[in-house]
């Protein structure tokens, strides 16, 4: 049997702060809508990030690579619609991918890899990689 994959829809309003002097949605902008898509997506799977770094004592789900392809510009005044969905579990890492859409044309495509991190004193900067537990991986 085949499982679905948890997706999740975010509507987010362009603002005139999300735009450049022409109007249109400044690149790095995109990037903040998707890491708060990611929040979003662990909270609608029943993991928001308090629960997360309390229960699993972990020291976050840090961004180690993103990237994007932008398609079509968003601009002030629109509203957008973020698809966000777990593509690929590794054993401590994970490929997070985002599918923004102006309509129901796709706009922009954003892709993350984030790791499970927790603290580690003998490590340079203090975090090391874990094992996801395979109960959060399950949710999705």
């Amino acid at each position: 049997m085949t499982r679905e994959m948890l997706v999740h829809k975010r509507s987010i309003h362009i603002e005139w702060g999300d735009c450049d002097p022409l109007g249109i949605v400044y690149f790095p902008r995109y990037f903040e809508f998707f890491d708060a898509c990611t929040n979003a997506l662990f909270e609608h799977a029943g993991l928001p990030k308090q629960e997360l770094l309390r229960k699993y004592e972990i020291a976050g789900i840090p961004l180690v690579d993103a990237h994007a392809r932008f398609l079509v510009p968003s601009a002030f005044d629109d509203t957008v619609v973020v698809e966000s969905a777990i593509a690929k579990w590794g054993t401590s890492s994970f490929a997070v991918e985002h599918r923004l859409y102006k309509g129901h044309v796709l706009a922009v495509e954003g892709f993350e890899t984030r790791v499970w991190t927790v603290r580690a004193a003998d490590v340079p900067r203090g975090i090391r990689g874990q094992a996801i537990p395979r109960e959060v991986i399950e949710r999705f």
